[in-house]
């Protein structure tokens, strides 16, 4: 698919890599033994448009649960929902999706106007630097989502997939007060990640962000003002290798949850 075909395609002429993407289970919180169709969603501000399952972009989509291993995640090819599992145990459950490489070229101001709300800055200075000017694009994303199944337990822990870049929770959401420090790990390639833009965005007040970089272990701390479903999202670009024909490199790492509404920790007002 030539470059101007994949931008018409995919985002009807605007671009796709400029526009967040996660995964929406039908339930955050599912009873024991429930069936949770998941869908994947495209969009901005936790508003998208849904993205039907594509054998020929999926490379892993994969529920993790406390025990060994991990379970693909069924669907049909062109579905919406684009898989669905059962929640067979209690305890916090991992959906995991990562997708195939996927090439766009934009239009250079376009370009500079989606590095600066990602807080690409490093990009930025390259480009006008001159070192690559280039405006074509290879993006990958790695999306996650976290489910608790029955009684939220707080020793149960979001873990590393694997993914080219990624977001931890490195506490358990549906054990997490309102108020209450919620610390998020970036890796990139496995390692700590620093310097990232980490942008947190909740659904019903999805204009009002909260935003950190990571430090040099890879960790933002957030404190959510709000109860309700989150996205926590980041983005990491690097320059193609001379062979790519391509610019760029791209990675969209995306984690969505809830924080259980009403109840706050203690000493801690909203």
């Amino acid at each position: 698919m030539g470059f101007a075909l994949a931008v018409a395609v995919l985002m009807g002429g605007a671009s796709a890599a400029a526009h967040d993407f996660w995964i929406e289970p039908s339930a955050f919180r599912p009873a024991v033994g429930a069936l949770v169709p998941v869908r994947l969603r495209v969009g901005q501000d936790l508003m998208g448009d849904p993205v039907p399952r594509d054998l020929a972009l999926l490379e892993r989509f994969v529920l993790v649960t406390s025990g060994p291993g991990e379970k693909p995640i069924p669907g049909s090819d062109g579905g919406d929902p684009a898989g669905v599992f059962r929640a067979d145990a209690a305890g916090l459950l991992i959906v995991g999706y990562q997708s195939r490489p996927t090439k766009i070229e934009l239009p250079p101001e376009k370009f500079d106007q989606y590095l600066g709300e990602e807080g690409l800055d490093a990009v930025k200075a390259l480009r006008l630097s001159r070192t690559v000017a280039g405006a074509r694009e290879q993006f990958l994303r790695c999306a996650k989502s976290l489910v608790a199944a029955g009684t939220p337990v707080d020793a149960d822990r979001d873990r590393a997939l694997g993914f080219t870049l990624e977001l931890v929770a490195e506490r358990n959401p549906y054990a997490t007060a309102i108020g209450q420090e919620f610390p998020v790990r970036l890796l990139y390639q496995g390692k700590p990640h620093p310097g990232a833009l980490v942008v947190a965005i909740n659904r019903l007040d999805p204009a009002v962000k909260l935003t950190a970089r990571s430090d040099s272990q890879g960790r933002v701390v957030f404190r959510f003002t709000q109860g309700g479903e989150w996205l926590v999202k980041a983005v990491h670009m690097i320059p193609a290798k001379a062979d790519a024909n391509v610019d760029w490199e791209s990675f969209w790492a995306s984690l969505t949850f809830e924080i259980p509404a009403g109840r706050e920790a203690a000493g801690i007002t909203r």
